[in-house]
């Protein structure tokens, strides 16, 4: 059975006066993650409680610093920018330079970063994070791989009760990128998403199938420079380079931008869909190692943990993201 928009329950629209999610964003810049930290930043709908970088689009060191220089242009102070791991847990490290450049972010200049790194590990952050707030009040929201969210999990197993929610964009029920069948988020450590994903807590993966409906067409790129700010500046830069190397690589005419969709998600879960399903990850497979296998032959059952996003409100999804942008100004 293929899901479809007439499959998926209608998720319930957010009250109006409901507090901000809080979040822990955990990523790896790559230009589509800077959009997803631009767009936590901007929403008011989200209270955004540390950045946590791992490795994947590049180096942890790159990424990292990335994720820094995005805070200056943001303006984004006061919170916990944490470094965590830079390798997977049992594989050897893949990158992907061919899509994001030798800087994870090729394409604008990137300002000098001005805060300081925090002196814990990622998996450090996020445990001190979740474990000091209210049980159920903190969202998990993962742009690479679930190196950092694996290993914070099993050296805090409590985790799996406090936390709200994972959110994370990786995986797909039918489409690949890294392979015919896998993720790149998923497929550079397929263990970690194995552990992440089969912890208990609630997982919602938002895949290719949903973030190849997100391209970042002409018109967006026109809606997003009128905004007419320095972010939105940087914006249309990363979105020119990353169109170039997706056209190149992966024949794409126009990016899907991937990483804000999770962030949409936690922002207002009626522009994305979700059906209820349960996803393991093949460890194993030759040929499809890597691939979240979603089992759609029956109902899912009551103990299903896990969601893959079906459908997005393109035009409700970019309206985020030019708004954030609105509210974020000039950043620094």
């Amino acid at each position: 059975m293929t899901p479809s928009p007439t499959t998926t329950p209608s998720p319930t629209p957010t009250p109006p006066g409901t507090p901000p999610r809080a979040i822990v964003l955990d990523c790896d810049p790559g230009h589509d993650d800077a959009v997803a930290l631009l767009l936590a930043h901007g929403d008011a709908r989200i209270d955004l409680l540390a950045v946590t970088t791992v490795f994947g689009n590049q180096t942890l060191e790159k990424v990292t610093r990335n994720a820094l220089s995005v805070a200056r242009i943001a303006g984004i102070s006061g919170i916990p920018f944490a470094a965590g791991a830079a390798r997977p847990l049992v594989r050897e490290v893949e990158h992907a330079s061919d899509i994001h450049g030798e800087s994870g972010l090729d394409g604008p200049t990137l300002p000098e970063p001005t805060i300081e790194l925090d002196a814990r590990h990622a998996v450090d952050v996020i445990i001190d994070t979740v474990m000091s707030r209210e049980p159920g009040t903190v969202t998990l929201v993962a742009t690479g791989a679930l190196t950092n969210l694996a290993l914070a999990v099993r050296r805090e197993p409590a985790l799996i009760e406090r936390v709200q929610e994972v959110v994370l964009m990786g995986g797909g029920y039918h489409v690949g990128n890294w392979s015919a069948v896998a993720e790149f988020n998923i497929a550079i450590d397929p263990e970690a998403a194995h552990i992440v994903f089969s912890a208990g807590w609630p997982v919602v993966m938002v895949g290719l199938d949903l973030t190849h409906q997100a391209l970042a067409t002409p018109s967006v790129a026109a809606r997003i420079a009128a905004v007419g700010t320095a972010p939105a500046r940087f914006v249309g830069e990363l979105l020119e380079f990353f169109g170039t190397t997706y056209k190149e690589v992966q024949g794409f005419d126009s990016p899907p931008v991937h990483d804000p969709c999770a962030v949409a998600y936690v922002i207002d879960p009626t522009i994305v869909q979700t059906v209820k399903v349960p996803i393991g990850i093949e460890l194993t497979g030759t040929l499809t190692l890597g691939m979240t296998v979603a089992d759609f032959r029956a109902a899912a059952p009551e103990s299903c943990t896990t969601r893959a996003a079906t459908t997005l409100d393109r035009e409700r999804f970019w309206a985020l993201v030019v708004g954030a942008l609105e509210t974020i100004g000039e950043g620094e």
